[in-house]
């Protein structure tokens, strides 16, 4: 459970940060990190038209300057963007400064006042600086698609068991991800709507 969904005390450390938003509104926000990618970004695009709702990408900045079109056509389907930095640096095992100037980098690319710190590895101080200027965002439940050691039908399980009202959950636009969160994603978002959650963008 620690690594799916982090204890009340891990959140007292960051108090500028977005966790979880209304606890009392059977709303859920679907996020993607890492892209936008060839292989991955459009088959996204197209299940979220499918299953008719909207999503929150936090996008790397040099995928955003490969990719433009990309990072374009995702704003043009109404979903929301944020700024997953430039390099994917973790905050955590870097200067500040360098860490920083990362972020800016990205920011260069990607215009939004949303920010999720690559990896969540963030120090308390870098969070209260970049608070200043974005949404600091991280997450109430990260389905660890990324984990090549689990299964897809895993990664469903876990989606379903963590995630509440206000949720704010991490799906990955990768390549890594890929297996696991082709599957997971749309089986976990039919479960949802099926509970009578509604979806929104960090933006709304």
């Amino acid at each position: 459970m620690f690594i799916e969904q982090m204890p009340r005390w891990v959140r007292w450390f960051y108090p500028h940060v977005w966790w979880r938003k209304d606890a009392h509104q059977k709303t859920l926000y679907v996020t993607f990190d890492d892209g936008p990618t060839p292989q991955t970004t459009p088959w996204i695009l197209d299940q979220l038209d499918i299953l008719g709702i909207k999503a929150t990408f936090f996008c790397i900045g040099s995928n955003a300057e490969k990719h433009p079109e990309l990072l374009q056509e995702i704003k043009n389907r109404g979903h929301a963007i944020g700024l997953h930095g430039y390099n994917h640096v973790r905050g955590l095992y870097k200067n500040t400064d360098i860490y920083l100037a990362d972020i800016e980098r990205g920011a260069q690319y990607i215009d939004t006042k949303l920010f999720r710190p690559p990896h969540g590895r963030i120090t308390p101080k870098q969070a209260n600086i970049l608070a200043k200027k974005y949404t600091v965002v991280l997450w109430d439940v990260i389905t660890r698609d990324y984990d090549a050691s689990l299964k897809p039908e895993q990664v469903e399980r876990i989606a379903l068991k963590y995630t509440r009202n206000g949720s704010i959950i991490v799906f990955h636009d990768s390549l890594k991800a890929q297996k696991n969160m082709q599957y997971a994603f749309p089986r976990a978002v039919k479960q949802w709507l099926s509970e009578g959650y509604t979806f929104a963008t960090l933006n709304d």
